[in-house]
């Protein structure tokens, strides 16, 4: 049977499960595969605790299914996950992170720009006791307007809406620990922004300064069109990491100041309207400052969506963590007394 026949929800073997993962998504990088096998091979076997690799064809239009099929039927330490079509990094990451078994998980890319001979570098941060390793492209030879400005412009932003002080949210090239990934769930291209994520469950993260290698092969997948998807992510991540479980005070919010501005607008016209009345003149509100009245009642309707879209936030929330079980915490150690458990087991 192929590696990739199996159902996709159950483990590609019952071996022990190994220290370290290493997930590798693919698209189009027939060329350099081999290569990039061989060094993980090499540096892994000098880490010397067992490992797998997790290989991800991502609907690659070359011969790059091909090639990691070839070496997952050679090596029992790869997992090769066919996907049927090009869904993307972040769906790929998920696809390889579901079938990691690994204590460690280690993602990078598949083109060569990240070295893998720079592994043990995040071996030892998670060693040290940080939940997260993420590396740091400290010097990067890509085109600056294209790729280099938009990027340190991102991450930015990145640090002031998470709160997370990172240099560098875009590279793929992270380890973590395995509990940090078991409550999230990747989609649009938010595998980037996974520390920020965790961060909100009080993850202890780490830079690791890397190199930025230039590819060996192929040509780039990404571009300046990648820029204005990571903005509408930016957005996403600030809602998530602050408001995720309180959606009602991030629309209360607005709610509250659109509607009381508009209330107050209405206020004034009905004030002026009385006033004129007793002083016997005349105040049209309609024919004179009717653009004045809609934009106060505009307000207030706004002010009302924006509440009605919070309870529905907060309801959700709640069907959400209900249904699916979800935590809205995470341990990081459970310290019990043996003799306490064994007493309260037996009722004394």
């Amino acid at each position: 049977m192929e590696p990739y026949a199996t159902c996709a929800n159950e483990p590609a073997s019952a071996t022990p499960a190994p220290k370290y993962s290493v997930v590798v998504p693919f698209y189009n990088e027939d060329q350099i595969v081999q290569k990039l096998y061989g060094r993980i091979v090499r540096v892994m076997r000098h880490v010397g605790l067992s490992y797998e690799m997790i290989f991800i064809n991502d609907g690659s239009r070359d011969n790059t299914g091909k090639v990691l099929e070839s070496i997952a039927l050679a090596d029992e330490r790869v997992t090769f996950v066919d996907l049927r079509r090009n869904f993307g990094q972040t769906t790929a990451l998920q696809a390889g992170f579901d079938h990691a078994r690994g204590e460690v998980i280690i993602a990078m890319d598949g083109d060569l720009q990240h070295d893998p001979y720079e592994i043990p570098l995040f071996i030892k941060k998670i060693d040290e006791g940080f939940d997260i390793a993420s590396g740091w492209r400290v010097r990067r030879g890509d085109n600056y307007i294209m790729r280099r400005l938009p990027s340190k412009i991102a991450n930015k932003l990145l640090a002031a809406v998470s709160g997370v002080n990172l240099h560098d949210f875009g590279t793929t090239y992270k380890a973590y620990r395995r509990e940090m990934l078991d409550d999230v769930r990747l989609y649009g291209d938010m595998h980037r922004f996974v520390p920020a994520i965790c961060a909100r469950l009080g993850a202890r993260i780490a830079e690791v300064p890397i190199k930025n290698v230039r590819r060996a092969g192929g040509k780039s997948n990404y571009g300046i069109g990648r820029t204005f998807r990571v903005g509408l992510d930016i957005i996403t991540v600030r809602f998530i990491s602050k408001y995720m479980t309180r959606p009602l005070h991030f629309f209360g919010k607005w709610a509250l100041g659109l509607g009381t501005l508009g209330f107050l607008v209405l206020l004034n016209q009905a004030y002026m309207k009385v006033y004129h009345f007793f002083k016997g003149g005349k105040y049209n509100i309609f024919p004179d400052h009717g653009p004045l009245f809609a934009l106060g009642a505009m307000l207030m309707l706004v002010g009302l969506i924006f509440l009605s879209t919070g309870l529905i936030g907060e309801l959700l929330m709640r069907i959400y963590f209900e249904s699916s079980r979800a935590r809205t915490y995470a341990v990081r150690r459970l310290v019990k007394k043996e003799g306490t458990k064994k007493a309260l087991g037996t009722g004394h």
